[in-house]
């Protein structure tokens, strides 16, 4: 039983696939109780298409899944368990956009737009916007200015401003309609505060900082830059932002309407929120020398340095680098790969296409439940060696070093007795190969990493992967144990915002989560994969001669 005595908060978390609300208790981390609940049009498949790209998310999926989610994590409390809720926090995948109306709604709640999906949030791996993106880098570059600074030098597809421009230059009708934009993350915060006015809502400093070219040298980049992208812009720029906040800002508080939608108290503190990878680094407990891996359909790579150690240097090549996006005070540092469980899934797609004729059922769901377990099964007990199939993890593009979303897979040195474990091996060395470039790359712009840490679905459900990683980095791989370590960041910050703890430092050492198992590497097979990766590296170099 829980004693009617302590305090709790809620980190929601807004993933790919899905929405969580876990409860914390403040004074341990303590995760008392979760709720998960799956976007329902999402998962049907709706407004979306993978062969030009696009991936689309509906609003109503997000309110209808936060509230399914937290009544079911409420459910496992009494009445008065959840009177002592104190605070909440939203985190979400990004740059994931919509455009809205005066009001600050996507205009896909408008019944108007209910079934179009260019006035829906736009997933954060929507590459639609790949010529956008080329178009901003291009303009950037030519004028010589400084936008591009703190984004790694590239800006990419994935991100706001490229999404924005795609649609206002391919849909006439939300053009016309669009008033304003809002990531994920401020426009749920902005919901249950009642807040979503577009010039009044708060932006997270962690969004806008990373993916909308914001840095407090400039604030948002100049109006005359994405007016010669586009005049149409001149309908949405009047009504944006200047200034953005840190998560351990009080947003406001939870409305009396959202209060009974979601059966938690009235007036709950409600703290800006920000990107899932982000607060995942800090549930995981990031510190300065630390790496933090968040692994699921794709990576985000998390670090915080300290500002005298960064100095007046731009990190060239990684998607940003942001005082105070991870943790208020230090620099945050992203980096990532746009597909690593998403190409196992990609590859048990591929591989159970003669299926595709069959009806849904039992017989079915329980082939392709097993695929990947029995491909791993037989791909660990492979041995390893110089001469194996080597693949290159870009069949969604490049994320990190220098974004890149016109670059494909390749997989090379296939023969007539190559089998699917053989290239299924490949695939999961190809996203560690993808993960050694990334360290190397930022070792090499002068970060210091001692650790790693590994979380999300694929560093619990994957020893395997897990196991490569480790080999491949020739580092030790940290699990932190938390099964919700995104959410469990966003409910330090809800711990903030409710003054439980006077800073995130304060809350991360008294909720932090500790580690689970730790991977080490074996050094016969780092050998090995010392060859490999060069083969990589020159597989990588071909690519981006032959995508030209």
């Amino acid at each position: 039983m829980i004693e009617s005595n302590k305090k709790y908060v809620i980190g929601l978390d807004f993933g790919t696939d899905s929405c969580r609300a876990l409860i914390v208790d403040v004074r341990n981390g303590d995760e008392v109780a979760t709720g998960v609940s799956f976007y329902p049009r999402w998962k049907a498949g709706l407004y979306c298409d993978a062969q030009s790209n696009r991936y689309r998310q509906h609003p109503l999926d997000y309110i209808e899944s936060m509230t399914e989610a937290v009544h079911t994590a409420l459910s496992h409390l009494t009445e008065e368990e959840i009177a002592s809720i104190c605070g909440l926090c939203f985190d979400t995948t990004g740059s994931t956009p919509a455009l809205t109306d005066c009001n600050g709604m996507p205009l896909a709640l408008n019944p108007e737009f209910a079934e179009e999906p260019d006035a829906m949030f736009i997933l954060w791996k929507d590459h639609t916007a790949v010529r956008e993106a080329e178009q901003i880098n291009a303009l950037v570059k030519e004028r010589n200015l400084d936008y591009l600074l703190y984004e790694g030098g590239t800006y990419s597809s994935e991100w706001v401003w490229s999404k924005v421009l795609h649609v206002i230059n391919t849909n006439s009708r939300v053009k016309e309609a669009a008033y304003s934009w809002t990531e994920h993350c401020d426009w749920m915060t902005g919901l249950v505060t009642g807040n979503t006015i577009p010039e009044k809502m708060l932006r997270s400093r962690c969004a806008a900082g990373h993916k909308a070219m914001w840095h407090e040298r400039w604030l948002l980049s100049s109006s005359e830059v994405l007016l010669e992208l586009n005049p149409s812009l001149n309908r949405i720029l009047p009504h944006l932002f200047t200034q953005t906040y840190t998560s351990d800002t009080r947003a406001g508080t939870l409305t009396t309407e959202w209060a009974g939608k979601l059966g938690l108290p009235q007036s709950i503190a409600v703290a800006v929120g920000a990107l899932d990878a982000h607060m995942g680094a800090v549930g995981a407990s990031v510190a300065p020398g630390v790496l933090t891996r968040i692994m699921g359909t794709s990576t985000c790579d998390i670090m915080v340095a300290e500002k005298h150690e960064i100095g007046d240097r731009c990190i060239e090549g990684i998607c940003g680098q942001v005082d105070g996006s991870v943790l208020p005070g230090f620099i945050g540092l992203e980096a990532g790969q746009s597909a690593f469980g998403d190409i196992y899934a990609w590859f048990r797609k591929f591989m159970s296409w003669p299926l595709k004729d069959i009806p849904e059922g039992e017989a079915k769901q329980k082939v392709m439940d097993t695929m990947l377990i029995e491909l791993t099964r037989e791909a660990q007990a492979l041995k390893l060696s110089e001469n194996d199939i080597v693949a290159l993890d870009w069949m969604n593009g490049r994320r990190t070093p220098y974004a890149d979303q016109n670059v494909k897979g390749m997989i090379a040195g296939l023969t007539l007795g190559s089998t699917a474990p053989e290239v299924f091996k490949a695939l999961v060395e190809a996203t560690a190969f993808g993960s050694r470039r990334i360290v190397e790359h930022m070792k090499a712009q002068g970060l210091h990493i001692d650790s790693v840490n590994g979380i999300g679905g694929i560093s619990k459900k994957a020893p395997f992967v897990m196991q490569t990683l480790a080999d491949v980095l020739n580092m030790p791989i940290r699990i932190v144990r938390s099964q919700q370590t995104c959410a469990l960041g966003a409910a330090m910050f809800a711990a903030v915002a409710a003054g439980v703890y006077r800073d995130i430092m304060e809350a991360m050492k008294y909720m932090g989560s500790d580690v689970e198992v730790e991977y080490k590497p074996d050094t016969r097979r780092a050998r090995v994969y010392e060859t490999l990766y060069k083969k990589y590296l020159e597989l990588a170099k071909n690519a981006e001669y032959i995508n030209l």
